[in-house]
């Protein structure tokens, strides 16, 4: 997905929440400033539905749930929502959410040549920051290569 800065007015938490509810497509939020999220190609949406379709039967039989692209991930109540590529939560709250995620277990993100830097870079420092956080997955879309970082023991990712 590309991301596009939508105005360079700032909005509260509140307001966007309200607005971007009332949008047809889809903004992550970060400190105020408000993004649009592009279409994506057919590849990067292909490895998105594949990683799904592979995780979907084994997470589902353990009471677990598991979305693509359009759900939103509230990553800091007050400044930060994203929508991760694929999330998987087992949280009972997740669980009978119908609007976001607060506490996930998977997050992936598939790169592009135009999302790669935010994804291993910003989003990468406030998604390990997650308590619940257990594995963030990064998929070149562009090259066959995978990143997994799985949390340790304490604080450690490895």
């Amino acid at each position: 997905m590309i991301s596009i800065p939508q105005a360079p007015q700032k909005m509260t938490v509140e307001e966007y929440l309200e607005w971007e509810a009332q949008q047809e497509i889809r903004h992550e939020y970060v400190n105020g400033e408000v993004f649009a999220m592009t279409g994506s190609t057919i590849p990067h949406n292909d490895l998105a539905l594949n990683f799904y379709r592979n995780l979907y039967p084994h997470l589902r039989s353990r009471g677990c749930r598991i979305n693509v692209s359009d759900v939103k991930l509230q990553v800091s109540f007050q400044s930060r929502y994203y929508y991760p590529d694929v999330i998987v939560s087992c949280d009972p709250q997740d669980l009978n959410s119908r609007t976001l995620i607060q506490n996930p277990k998977i997050i992936v993100e598939v790169l592009s040549p135009s999302t790669s830097a935010k994804d291993r870079d910003e989003k990468f420092t406030c998604y390990l920051k997650i308590p619940t956080l257990q594995e963030y997955i990064l998929i070149d879309s562009q090259k066959i290569f995978v990143e997994r970082y799985c949390r340790g023991e304490g604080r450690m990712w490895l």
